[in-house]
């Protein structure tokens, strides 16, 4: 299987709360203006991303990845998972706010809905002056108290809320209440699920007119009332690099490259698995053994793991890169 750098047709969402800047500001080519995501590289059954370049165009991700999952994935991730792409990556619009919610983790998704949990973060594109996320709650919180909260409508009241801009991180674990405010673009890693428990959503109504539905009793086993939310600190690797998240799911930097000018092979040289980059700003050029491929603001590229050794990346523009 002679692979390359995978590009992806993206699966755009339309959602209540979703609004009009995935189209004008990263390309999505839609005519609606209530598009809440953009799912950039999946796995998930009724939305795989399909290839748009190269040799494969037209072909999904499952379908190369049962071709050979070793070249793309790497020996260990392909033994571990199998067919089944690890991570999904969005792109998404908060026009309006999204419901307080939760995510399972590991045990419980498997438990109750043979999937994997979903510990995500998101990386702030662009904010709207005053807009805000929850990340957690005020203070400590005990179970009793937020059975409570949630019978008497008031859990709104708890939640730690958190002003951000541009190139503000927040790790969100599984268990770790949260929800995006109006105003928000942001991009996200996730593990491969699809799993939400919503809490709350301020009594809106569906299309349809009716309430949404609400996941009151999944949600109170799955809450970690242990755990803090709020932005993480960026570490810097070198110049022009940053690390903004990492964990046994995801590692994610930033990668400027109107600063460093150039990010090479020896940069990937402790990555054991495939490697997923975000054109954020600018544009850049992939280059490795397979040729040369052009990334624009807004574009998602999937770097097969046997390529890494022979990648380099040049170009004026800011990146986001994941990996396991």
């Amino acid at each position: 299987m002679k692979v390359y750098p995978f590009k992806f047709v993206p699966v755009l969402k339309e959602i209540i709360w979703g609004g009009s800047k995935l189209k004008s500001y990263y390309n999505k080519q839609t005519l609606s203006d209530s598009v809440g995501e953009s799912w950039e590289l999946s796995g998930i059954n009724d939305s795989v991303s399909i290839i748009s370049n190269g040799k494969f165009k037209g072909s999904s991700l499952t379908e190369i990845l049962k071709i050979n999952a070793v070249e793309i994935m790497g020996e260990g991730l392909a033994k571990k998972f199998g067919t089944e792409f690890p991570l999904l990556v969005k792109l998404i619009d908060a026009q309006k706010d999204l419901s307080v919610q939760v995510h399972p983790n590991d045990e419980l998704a498997k438990k109750r809905h043979n999937s994997l949990g979903k510990t995500e973060m998101w990386y702030i594109l662009q904010s709207e002056p005053g807009a805000k996320l929850v990340s957690g709650f005020k203070k400590n919180f005990s179970k009793e108290e937020y059975v409570r909260r949630i019978e008497d409508n008031t859990v709104e009241d708890a939640l730690a809320y958190y002003m951000v801009k541009p190139g503000d991180a927040f790790f969100i674990p599984a268990g770790l209440v949260h929800a995006i405010g109006s105003g928000i673009v942001l991009a996200e890693i996730q593990q491969s699920s699809n799993i939400t428990y919503r809490i709350y959503d301020y009594n809106r109504k569906d299309k349809d007119g009716n309430p949404r539905q609400l996941h009151t009793q999944e949600s109170i086993v799955a809450v970690d009332f242990a755990t803090k939310g709020g932005p993480v600190v960026p570490s810097k690797i070198r110049d022009g690099v940053e690390r903004v998240a990492t964990c046994e799911y995801f590692t994610v930097q930033t990668i400027d490259l109107f600063t460093t000018k150039e990010y090479g092979k020896k940069d990937f040289q402790e990555i054991n698995s495939f490697i997923i980059l975000m054109c954020l700003e600018g544009e850049a050029l992939l280059n490795c053994e397979k040729g040369i491929e052009k990334m624009i603001k807004g574009e998602t590229v999937l770097v097969p793991f046997v390529l890494k050794n022979s990648l380099s990346i040049s170009g004026n523009a800011k990146l986001l890169e994941a990996y396991i």
